[in-house]
């Protein structure tokens, strides 16, 4: 799915009308200026972060619901979005870092700038100084609060209101579909939060180009028009859509076989 995140980020690195207009085009775009392997360029930086990131969303959504859960053991809808909000925000401490990495690997200029991810981490660790490896954190908190607060909200609802599974495969198709649309919502509601967070990650220098979040948000909104927040929109429902229902039966299947 990295090729989509590189195209996802050109998008929204983008003001104003640039030369990347579909994600078809951008891909050709990519490819014939910079070569097939530019679309693959800083994946190490989200693969070493996937395993932890991941784990934390989980094991913190299930330790928060406990907060949220009365004394009869029901957690309601509400609480279940509130416990993912949490977990979400604490993923963003432990992420930071290497988005910060990810996203200047995959801006155009990147090639130019770094040599490789260990290059980018040398020279932003000298130049920018190890602060900024936390550049834009209270973006990524608010992107992830919004987006895993949908996600584990919605889910709930999604299973109550579809079939009652008779057999594991059921169960299954079910939890893939109640992931898929939990993703599905939940881009559709963070995508202006995501385009703020990318755009300060790559900022340079002592002083980032853009504030935070709301602030962010307004800014890009008035100077580029409402549609400028969901930049990117498309490959980022392409990935994440499919990549909540299936985020949702690998950690279902995976916790019955442990």
């Amino acid at each position: 799915m990295y090729p989509l995140d590189v195209v996802k980020t050109r998008f929204q690195l983008q003001t104003g009308v640039g030369k990347y207009t579909g994600v078809v085009s951008t891909f050709q775009t990519i490819i014939k200026e910079e070569g097939f392997g530019r679309l693959y360029r800083g994946i190490i930086s989200p693969i070493l972060a996937e395993a932890p990131k991941r784990a934390i969303k989980f094991a913190c959504n299930e330790q928060y619901k406990k907060l949220f859960t009365d004394k009869k053991g029901h957690l309601s809808y509400i609480g279940a979005a509130e416990a993912g909000a949490l977990a979400g925000a604490t993923e963003a401490f432990v992420n930071c870092p290497f988005e910060v990495v990810k996203v200047r690997m995959q801006a155009r200029d990147a090639a130019a700038l770094y040599s490789n991810t260990a290059d980018a981490v040398l020279k932003i660790a000298r130049t920018e100084g190890p602060i900024v490896f936390y550049r834009g954190l209270e973006a990524q908190l608010t992107r992830n609060a919004v987006w895993n607060g949908a996600y584990f909200g919605i889910i709930p609802i999604v299973k109550a209101n579809l079939w009652k599974p008779q057999t594991k495969g059921s169960e299954q198709f079910r939890n893939f579909i109640a992931g898929f649309l939990g993703g599905t919502i939940a881009t559709t509601l963070n995508t202006p939060f995501d385009v703020v967070k990318s755009r300060f990650q790559n900022s340079k220098g002592a002083k980032a180009a853009i504030p935070w979040s709301v602030l962010g948000v307004a800014q890009v909104a008035r100077e580029e028009g409402v549609r400028a927040l969901w930049k990117g929109y498309v490959p980022r429902l392409l990935r994440l859509g499919p990549g909540g229902g299936i985020m949702l039966l690998a950690f279902d299947l995976v916790s019955s076989w442990l």
